[in-house]
């Protein structure tokens, strides 16, 4: 069975950085697409990021010219860096990979913007 293990989460300022890292267990086949959502207290899970096999990436709008989502196919894994950060990016995020026959979620890391 597939694991995607997230790391790379932690406390920061506001105006500060950091970059998340999703590695998956094994090879995925046949990978429609790959992304970041998270899910603060008492919200909804959204889509913070998602990158295609292409290379085609969109954002949310509350992260445009803030985060970069990226992938190393070598390395079944997927970056986000996340730039500027702000207090209401605080959330916990999920790393997703999508594929032709299921759809793969990683526990979870948590990033917290203090002000």
């Amino acid at each position: 069975q597939v694991q995607l293990v997230e790391s790379g989460g932690g406390l920061v300022q506001a105006g500060g950085s950091l970059r998340l890292s999703c590695v998956a267990s094994r090879i995925i086949w046949s990978i429609t697409g790959m992304g970041w959502y998270r899910q603060a207290p008492g919200k909804q899970r959204e889509l913070v990021a998602r990158i295609t096999t292409g290379g085609s990436t969109n954002y949310a709008d509350s992260v445009k010219g803030r985060f970069t989502i990226s992938r190393d196919n070598a390395k079944n894994t997927v970056y986000l860096q996340m730039n500027s950060l702000k207090p209401e990016d605080t959330a916990l995020y999920y790393c997703n990979v999508a594929s032709t026959r299921s759809d793969y979620w990683g526990q979870g890391t948590q990033v917290t913007v203090s002000s």
